[in-house]
């Protein structure tokens, strides 16, 4: 894990919650009761206050100070005011807040009652991601959507007004029914926001997601007919970066756009392989062991964990405390990881940095890598960086497959640790 910042925590809280399940969604959230919430918020506060133990039974550094949180899900706004309010008092209990924290919250356009937004305020909340996904209302209806144009540029202006300027908007390439005319009329709009942060996704299929279902066995209900081909979705996403480009709004990741100095300090902790605890159904956590003491004799050589809750049913989260899935990332894991995180940047991968940190011999192999996608127009590289070319994002998760190393190629949560 890299050393930068190692002293400031990352705090990621799981709200499951949504009013209704998006055609797209592949995440482990849904529609619950919210006669749940408070329960679930319980099921937190419990996760909160062992964090602590928990990491000194794993031998595992744990960061006081948190310098980002963020609420994602699922849509946390969803969450009655004083449940809200509880959440953020037991986090402040638990860790120390600093006054520059980057504070985010997931929102659903068009569910942001202004008790809630006043509760997000009090709470410290200072950036807001709204899951747009298309500015035109017969696509987002199609995709489970519940807003409409008009209720996201309202949302938009209660909280500019409540002081929360800080803004993100996502958009999706690729939605049943999209076309070449409507995603620019989408982009036009965020655009026109002014909003200082996009995400822009491109569809995926996946059997985790209704709609991928469908496309994966060429069925209706939910539109796969409409989905555009990944040619004119490829095509899209290229327009999406011209665009915002245009507009101030730089790529800085594959997926994200940012103007000077709104990056997501967050999400930025992922790709950086800086610390971070994961808390609430399906979440992770990336941590750093104390010292070789810490850890198994047999795997003297780890240098930290990567922790991932397994549990993705509510009930099983609810009825109390799980074993979490524990996978030590030897110092070639943590390699990989360096370079396919490094290069989703714009900015690419520092080779004096991984140097640094792996040596020379080490890397020796990946560089023999870099030679090759650089013939390919995959990469690019000066000596000092490597960079992915515009080619090369279209198929990243190609050019991160030439990066692992391990004999079996297993992701690292796959190779779950025995004990």
């Amino acid at each position: 894990m890299a050393s930068a910042k190692s002293d400031r925590l990352g705090l990621y809280i799981s709200i499951p919650f949504c009013r209704s399940k998006c055609t797209y969604c592949n995440f482990a959230s849904g529609v619950y009761p919210a006669s749940e919430h408070a329960h679930y918020i319980e099921r937190l506060l419990e996760d909160l206050k062992r964090a602590g133990t928990w990491a000194a039974e794993m031998g595992v550094e744990l960061p006081r100070t948190v310098d980002t949180v963020y609420l994602g899900g699922g849509t946390p706004s969803l969450l009655e005011p004083e449940l809200i309010a509880q959440l953020f008092a037991a986090i402040r209990a638990e860790f120390e807040i600093e006054n520059t924290t980057e504070i985010t919250v997931e929102c659903a356009p068009g569910q942001l009652p202004d008790e809630t937004i006043g509760a997000l305020v009090c709470a410290g909340v200072n950036r807001v991601s709204l899951g747009v996904q298309s500015f035109v209302n017969r696509e987002a209806q199609v995709s489970g959507r519940l807003h409409n144009r008009r209720m996201v540029l309202d949302d938009l202006r209660r909280l500019r007004a409540a002081g929360i300027a800080n803004l993100n908007i996502d958009l999706i390439a690729g939605l049943a029914g999209q076309t070449f005319a409507s995603w620019d009329e989408s982009l036009a709009v965020l655009i026109e926001t002014g909003v200082p942060h996009a995400s822009v996704y491109m569809l995926e299929v996946d059997e985790d997601s209704r709609l991928g279902r469908e496309l994966l066995g060429n069925g209706k209900r939910y539109h796969a007919e409409l989905v555009p081909t990944d040619d004119a979705i490829a095509q899209m996403y290229e327009t999406a970066i011209e665009r915002l480009e245009k507009a101030g709004l730089r790529q800085y990741e594959i997926s994200n756009f940012a103007r000077n100095d709104f990056q997501s300090q967050h999400n930025m902790r992922y790709w950086e392989r800086r610390p971070y605890l994961g808390l609430g159904l399906d979440a992770s956590s990336a941590l750093r062991a104390k010292d070789a003491t810490s850890k198994p004799a047999r795997k003297s050589e780890l240098r930290y964990i990567l922790r991932s809750k397994t549990v993705e049913d509510l009930k099983d989260y609810l009825s109390g405390p799980q074993p979490a899935e524990i996978a030590w990332l030897s110092p070639e894991r943590q390699q990989e990881e360096a370079w396919f995180l490094g290069l989703r940047l714009n900015r690419g991968v520092q080779l004096a940095a991984l140097k640094r940190e792996f040596g020379d011999d080490a890397i020796s192999r990946a560089l023999k890598v870099v030679e090759r996608l650089v013939k390919s127009d995959l990469v690019v590289s000066d000596g000092k960086t490597v960079r992915l070319t515009a080619r090369g994002r279209m198929v990243s998760n190609d050019v991160f497959q030439e990066f692992l190393f391990a004999a079996d190629h297993s992701t690292a949560l796959e190779e779950m640790a025995a004990n």
